[in-house]
């Protein structure tokens, strides 16, 4: 198979990740379930993505279309499209799949995977984390994840911003 097949194949739809959900069950895989808009990847998202995977045997990402990014971040974001975000994840070679979302949380997507781990990041409280309840109904855990300090999209925004 070549790269550029193993990066399509790694960004799915929900149907498509329902059948891996069920192979990776079928062969006892421990998946661990994030979610973000991951809009300028930077070293703080390549640490909590690392520290995430390292959680599980399968690292599933759902990642907020442009439409939800804008709903969340404001009319100035995403800076990199969907399809470009996506890809940048596929690339990564810890990560086994990204699932795009349009919703406000990825609490849909959450009750279809229903992963072992659900991560977040620490500045989140278990009971604010949308699907948490899910993954606790049904035996998994939740687990905050810290931040890597100084590093965040909307730092490097406004220094592009006050550089020009």
């Amino acid at each position: 198979m070549q790269n550029s097949d193993l990066l399509k194949n790694k960004i799915v739809n929900p149907d498509h990740l329902k059948g891996l959900i069920e192979s990776w069950k079928l062969q006892h895989k421990k998946i661990v379930f994030t979610n973000g808009c991951f809009d300028l990847l930077h070293l703080g998202h390549i640490d909590y993505l690392v520290k995430a995977a390292d959680l599980g045997d399968k690292l599933v990402i759902g990642l907020n279309s442009d439409r939800s990014t804008r709903q969340l971040k404001g009319d100035h974001r995403p800076i990199n499209n969907e399809e470009s975000r996506s890809a940048i994840l596929a690339a990564l070679f810890f990560v086994d799949a990204v699932v795009l979302f349009d919703e406000e949380t990825p609490t849909n997507l959450i009750d279809l995977v229903k992963p072992d781990i659900l991560v977040k990041g620490s500045d989140y409280k278990v009971n604010e984390i949308a699907g948490a309840d899910i993954v606790t109904a049904s035996g998994g855990e939740v687990r905050l994840i810290d931040y890597l300090p100084g590093y965040s999209t909307t730092a490097i925004e406004k220094k592009i911003k006050n550089s020009g």
